[in-house]
């Protein structure tokens, strides 16, 4: 075998003759592969499918590799979004971590929580720098952010092939200075981001408190405007709520047009549970649809997960769509295969992180006003992220009584829904527990 290339598809060979092509194709086909020494292979697998493939395809996959092999490697796996970008790979490639070219503006579903961001990003994509220069859009993880933004880039590419577009990361960007200072490569950085026709930055909070980054990005952010170059940036939270961020690069970000993604209402869930299953062909009943709508409010990723992996579910078992599926997938989503003991623990203490005060503060006696409202919140999270009952959650917050567990539960529930950028921080919290 000449690559690891070679080696990874007479794997695939194997696993196709074991495996029915809806699967191979699921859960398989999208894998690369990232290194092999001679007895470990690493693969580049989302948290997500690695826990489904470890539980259902272990075995084929280990035989799968002997076959080629001729003996048993140690297998890991490494979320492809952790991968660094190599300064010279960015350099040379314009799409570097872009994603699927399905991200279009007809595969967006739109909805009143989503409307002005999805307005803006396709009359940026028709009009560049004539409309809105910067376009700023935030909001909470998992709500589209990024699909607006591959939506961006292949509508102008579908305009104008010849353009020159820049698609990056806050935390790629990041990399590439730090690499750039140590190579005493920057002049290639310059020419590279200064001399495109559209910048797409996606996570560019990643870029806060980085004192040459920002500096860097600052003199980037100039050079474009001033060559009347679209700039589109994506992030966590309105520009004046990015702590430590830059006071010029803050004022710049805020001078063209921002708007924020909310998460999706109970019909645009709807819709998007629909979308998906009718994309993966699989026939959905509509009291399922609704179900899984009303039990994943605020991460679209999460529905589609969802949806996914009751396709597979029907793929592997047969027989048609139950409730019963719908709940598993729900159960495997939520914790995205952490254990429920693991997932709480880590729920709180990134909460007390968040909120400044310890977890044996979240955890004790404790009414001060930081303390009580950064336990709420845990216990909030922890209602929304496992299917515990109130009776078991109050187990992990030292016993309470269960009415003071349904207080906190009711009480973030009304604030959440009048506090849009408190619903950030729950977000930021369960998706760094997740992400631990």
């Amino acid at each position: 075998m000449e690559s690891l290339n070679e080696m990874w598809s007479l794997v695939c060979d194997e696993l196709r003759r074991s495996l029915n092509d809806v699967i191979f194709n699921i859960w398989f086909a999208p894998i690369e592969i990232v290194s092999f020494d001679g007895e470990r292979v690493t693969l580049a697998v989302s948290e997500f499918k690695k826990t489904t493939i470890e539980k259902q395809f272990g075995e084929e996959l280990a035989a799968a590799f002997r076959a080629v092999l001729g003996f048993d490697p140690v297998i890991e796996t490494v979320d492809p979004e952790s991968l660094m970008t190599n300064i010279d790979d960015a350099l040379d490639d314009d799409s570097k971590g872009l994603g699927s070219e399905n991200n279009t503006f007809d595969t967006f579903v739109v909805g009143s929580s989503n409307r002005f961001a999805y307005t803006a990003a396709k009359a940026v994509a028709e009009d560049p720098v004539v409309t809105y220069n910067p376009l700023f859009i935030y909001g909470s993880s998992g709500l589209g952010k990024t699909h607006l933004l591959c939506a961006i880039r292949n509508a102008i590419l579908e305009r104008n092939p010849d353009a020159k577009i820049i698609f990056t990361r806050g935390e790629e960007f990041v990399n590439l200075i730090v690499e750039g200072i140590d190579k005493k490569n920057m002049n290639a950085i310059h020419e590279k981001f200064r001399n495109c026709d559209v910048l797409l930055v996606d996570d560019i909070q990643f870029i806060a408190g980085k004192p040459s980054t920002q500096e860097e990005f600052f003199h980037t952010f100039n050079a474009l405007a001033e060559d009347h170059k679209q700039i589109v940036l994506i992030s966590d939270s309105t520009p004046k709520d990015i702590a430590v961020l830059d006071e010029r690069l803050r004022t710049r970000f805020e001078q063209g047009l921002i708007a924020d993604i909310q998460p999706p209402d109970f019909e645009t869930r709807v819709a998007i549970v629909q979308r998906k299953a009718n994309h993966l062909g699989l026939e959905l009943p509509d009291d399922i649809t609704k179900f899984i709508a009303e039990k994943v409010k605020t991460n679209i990723r999460q529905l589609e997960g969802v949806v996914k992996k009751i396709f597979a579910l029907v793929n592997l078992e047969g027989g048609p769509v139950t409730l019963a599926m719908a709940q598993s997938a729900i159960k495997d989503i939520a914790s995205e295969g952490l254990p429920v003991s693991e997932l709480v623990n880590k729920l709180i203490s990134e909460t007390a992180r968040t909120y400044g005060v310890t977890k044996d503060d979240i955890i004790s006696k404790k009414k001060d006003a930081k303390t009580a409202n950064a336990r709420q919140m845990a216990i909030y999270a922890v209602k929304e992220c496992t299917d515990l009952t109130q009776q078991e959650i109050s187990e992990y917050f030292g016993g309470r009584d269960r009415t003071a567990i349904h207080y906190a539960i009711n009480k973030t529930l009304q604030m959440l829904e009048v506090d849009h950028s408190m619903r950030r921080t729950l977000d930021n919290i369960i998706k760094n527990s997740k992400e631990q």
